[in-house]
């Protein structure tokens, strides 16, 4: 792994200034911003390897910072979360926008630094092979993913989701599988599937001339290459 770049999002400067500090000491490159607008912006428009984000700010708060980073056509980089409340719903509505991690304050700095390493580690996954389905192509690693050379603007979940079933292919992915790459061990009750996958269907197959996403009726969903369809 090479130099860590990492935005930290923080208004408290005392806890900003102390990540900042031990950070740089252990080799990472930082940045910083002390609310979510600039936050925000920075994340979008930045190069970082993770970001690591107060849930509360002022500006654009946390969990709404991290949901319009995952929607954002931007680079994906991992997202560890410092909440002060050891509140589950905080937890919950971290991991829904789209967290990949969280701590609670007060914490070790070492502990934030193993985490976010681990993070890192996580999502470069080595030299992640690109998949490819007929003119679907996905650049794991960058996290982009083209059909007929036209780039799709995915979110985390569409994409976590159309990777599954590149993977897949030929063979069918199960509804379950699909919820625990989503939600792990607790989908909600809610058939939330049904709206990634009409939201997947919008950006795969509207505006191409043959839909590639299929429903396989009682058991789940596969991709189909156009060719095979002639």
């Amino acid at each position: 792994m090479g130099q860590m770049r990492i935005l930290v999002i923080e208004d408290n400067q005392d806890i900003a200034g102390n990540i900042c500090d031990y950070l740089e000491s252990q080799g990472a490159l930082m940045d910083y911003a002390a609310d979510g607008v600039v936050g925000l912006h920075l994340a979008v428009t930045g190069d970082f390897d993770a970001i690591i984000l107060d849930v509360m700010l002022p500006g654009i708060d946390g969990i709404e910072l991290c949901k319009k980073m995952r929607e954002s056509s931007a680079p994906q980089p991992p997202i560890l979360m410092l909440t002060a409340l050891d509140a589950l719903q905080d937890k919950l509505s971290g991991f829904a926008a789209g967290a990949d991690d969280y701590l609670v304050k007060p914490f070790a700095l070492e502990e934030l630094h193993a985490r976010v390493k681990a993070l890192v580690t996580r999502s470069q996954g080595g030299n992640i092979p690109n998949l490819q389905v007929g003119p679907l192509e996905m650049n794991v690693g960058a996290r982009q993913v083209t059909r007929d050379g036209k780039l799709l603007q995915l979110n985390r979940a569409t994409f976590n989701i159309l990777k599954l079933l590149m993977e897949s292919h030929p063979n069918i992915t199960s509804r379950q599988e699909l919820e625990h790459t989503i939600w792990g061990d607790n989908p909600p009750q809610s058939d939330a599937l049904r709206s990634h996958i009409y939201a997947l269907r919008n950006k795969v197959d509207k505006g191409f001339d043959t839909p590639m996403v299929h429903t396989v009726h009682g058991v789940g969903f596969k991709l189909v290459p156009p060719d095979d369809q002639q």
